[in-house]
């Protein structure tokens, strides 16, 4: 079995299912790329739970969490099976580095999950494994979740980080309703992640609230930047994050995506 990567891609709003663009091509691309893995392991934002949570179940159900948007998604499915027993070994690496975990063998894929999935691997002939995040623990502890399940790249699992690099939905509504806003502070904050990422800068980037001056406006809330740094985390401490595709979607939310080589650097 081959070595896998992890990667960090955008998922956009739930419309970057019918409109893939740019971003969509590049995930198209970067799957292309990659030797088949055994299993992905996705992590999406809008999966939280007070502690790591690997879902188990056999047969994923697609979740539409959204409303009010084109009925065309709400017909949209991604018949992704389930994988129990990786499910296990993912749980395994997470206790082997002292987290604490369970597992859940009802959860499905939500479109943090699915979307992304859709684009990348379309025919859904690859089994996934969700894993959840905990956002009141910080991007320290979803760096520590990547650690611990670094081995498994050795195993063929694909670990896969869904998010944006910057998330303001009250700057999205604005631009929206406007037909745009003034959204300099993104393309600031994403230079600012790339060049962190290039140096391997990892305590800045855990410390990004903080240091970089435009953090707190692109992520009022850092759940959707928490699955970066499990991607970061899972490459391992070696590895160097390339970006396979830069870029702006709906003026405000960074379609940035990463991938991690494990023992990039030398």
């Amino acid at each position: 079995m081959s070595a896998q990567p992890a990667l960090f891609v955008p998922h956009g709003s739930p419309m970057f299912a019918l409109q893939p663009g740019a971003a969509g091509a590049a995930l198209r691309t970067i799957a292309g790329t990659l030797t088949r893995p055994r299993v992905i392991v996705i992590v999406s934002p809008h999966w939280e739970t007070p502690i790591p949570t690997v879902g188990s179940a056999t047969t994923l159900r697609t979740i539409h969490d959204f409303s009010g948007l084109d009925r065309r998604l709400y017909d949209l499915s991604y018949p992704a099976t389930g994988c129990p027993t990786a499910a296990l070994e993912v749980a395994e690496a997470l206790r082997a580095a002292d987290l604490e975990v369970v597992l859940d063998e009802g959860r499905g894929l939500d479109h943090g999950a699915w979307v992304p999935l859709r684009h990348m691997f379309p025919d859904a002939d690859v089994p996934v494994v969700p894993l959840s995040i905990q956002h009141h623990e910080g991007p320290a502890f979803a760096y520590a979740v990547g650690q611990a399940i670094s081995p498994l790249l050795e195993r063929g699992f694909l670990v896969i980080g869904s998010g944006n690099i910057t998330h303001n939905l009250r700057d999205w509504q604005t631009a929206m309703q406007r037909g745009g806003i003034d959204a300099d502070y993104a393309k600031r904050f994403s230079d600012w992640i790339e060049n962190c990422l290039n140096a391997n800068a990892i305590n800045d980037l855990l410390d990004y609230r903080r240091l970089q001056a435009d953090g707190v406006r692109a992520h009022p809330r850092d759940e959707p930047l928490l699955p970066l740094f499990t991607a970061l985390g899972a490459g391992g401490p070696d590895a160097e994050g390339n970006a396979f595709h830069r870029g702006l979607s709906e003026f405000v939310l960074a379609m940035d995506g990463y991938i991690f080589q494990p023992g990039e650097r030398s």
